[in-house]
């Protein structure tokens, strides 16, 4: 149910998660001096308490190899997954400017929201850009995080699992 909820939801973006925006400025300035730089991810904003239909960005996925210095960060696009949660970009301008640069605007067609962070990585030092690098508006939204799942399954799963294995085998 929840791939099918995924691929027929409304695509507008509601807004950004406070804990989200906050794990973001903070990895930011850990990084500092460096670029940081991940891909966003949203929920449904309904399976999060909100009474409307749209996404909420909920998650910032690292991108495994992503490569950054002072000017750019870098990120192996082969690394990126393909799923149906990907809305788009955040990385930061240690520099603190809150404009998308050329290179920026080269990486933005991949989503529909592109967030850029600056230094001093506060909350009010951060911008929001479509996918042609144009301003938009972005709420941040107090909302209850789902609980992190690695792996969607139990000890019973693994040993029913385990079970019917057998029984085919025989």
């Amino acid at each position: 149910m929840g791939l099918f909820r995924s691929l027929f939801r409304s695509s507008e973006i509601l807004g950004i998660a406070a804990d989200t925006l906050d794990f973001a400025l903070s990895a930011s300035a850990e990084t500092h001096p460096d670029e940081y730089m991940g891909m966003l991810r949203g929920e449904d904003a309904r399976s999060l308490g909100l009474d409307r239909d749209g996404t909420v960005i909920t998650d910032v996925l690292v991108i495994p190899g992503t490569e950054s210095n002072p000017v750019s960060a870098t990120v192996k696009t082969n690394m990126i997954p393909n799923d149906l949660s990907g809305i788009g970009s955040i990385h930061s301008h240690p520099n603190g400017v809150l404009e998308p640069s050329d290179a920026d605007l080269g990486t933005f067609g991949r989503g529909s929201v592109h967030i850029i962070l600056g230094a001093p990585y506060r909350h009010d030092s951060w911008r929001a850009f479509d996918s042609r690098g144009e301003p938009r508006d972005l709420d941040v939204l107090d909302v209850s995080l789902p609980e992190e799942r690695f792996f969607d399954f139990d000890q019973q799963d693994i040993d029913r699992e385990l079970k019917e294995e057998g029984r085919r085998r025989w």
